[in-house]
C-alpha cells in the first residue's frame, strides 16, 4: 500500500541530494501488479502519467483477515473527520509522516506507518508491515519494530 506523496513531498521538503524520483518510477513500475495506492496532497496527475498504476483515488478500501481497513492519505480524511468509519473499522493514513497505533472512535485503530523519506518529530525513517492480523511499524535501516499491534489479542 501507498499513501500518496509517491514521488514529490512538497515545497516545505527539499529532496535529497541521492534522490532519484525516475529510479523511484521504474521501481514501483515494476511491482505495479502488487500496489494499491491513493492520492496524496502532493501527488499530481503528472505523476500520474508517469505511473503505471492508479495513485488519483481520495481513498480505498482493503478487506483482509476480516478486517476493513480505510486507505487514504491523510490530509482530508483522519481521525478528525473520519465520521463515516464504520464501528472496529481501521483508518490507515501518512501525511503527518510521524509513525503512530492509537485506538479511537468506536473500537477504531489509527495506524500510520511514518516515512521513509521524511520522517519527522524526531523518529527514524520507517515502514509499516501488516500479516496475520498484526501491523508492524518498523525502522527502514535495522528493521527494529517501533510500534507493533495484533489486531486478534484487542
Amino acid at each position: 500500500f501507498l499513501l500518496g506523496d509517491i514521488l514529490y513531498f512538497g515545497p516545505r521538503n527539499t529532496l535529497t541530494p541521492t534522490y532519484c524520483p525516475k529510479d523511484v518510477i521504474e521501481l514501483l513500475n515494476g511491482h505495479r501488479d502488487r500496489i494499491v495506492s491513493v492520492r496524496g496532497n502532493c501527488d499530481a496527475e503528472i505523476d500520474q502519467m508517469l505511473l503505471e498504476f492508479p495513485i488519483m483515488a481520495e481513498y480505498s478500501y482493503i478487506f483482509a483477515d476480516g478486517y476493513s481497513m480505510l486507505l487514504t492519505h491523510g490530509h482530508k480524511i483522519n481521525m478528525d473527520s473520519a465520521a463515516h468509519l464504520g464501528e472496529g473499522e481501521i483508518l490507515i493514513h501518512g501525511h503527518t509522516h510521524v509513525p503512530c497505533i492509537k485506538k479511537f472512535g468506536q473500537g477504531n485503530i489509527y495506524l500510520n506507518p511514518g516515512s521513509t523519506t521524511y520522517p519527522k518529530e524526531g523518529n527514524p525513517p520507517s515502514y509499516m508491515i501488516y500479516e496475520n492480523g498484526c501491523f508492524e511499524i518498523k525502522h527502514l535501516e535495522s528493521g527494529e519494530i517501533i510500534q507493533k499491534i495484533d489486531l486478534r489479542k484487542e
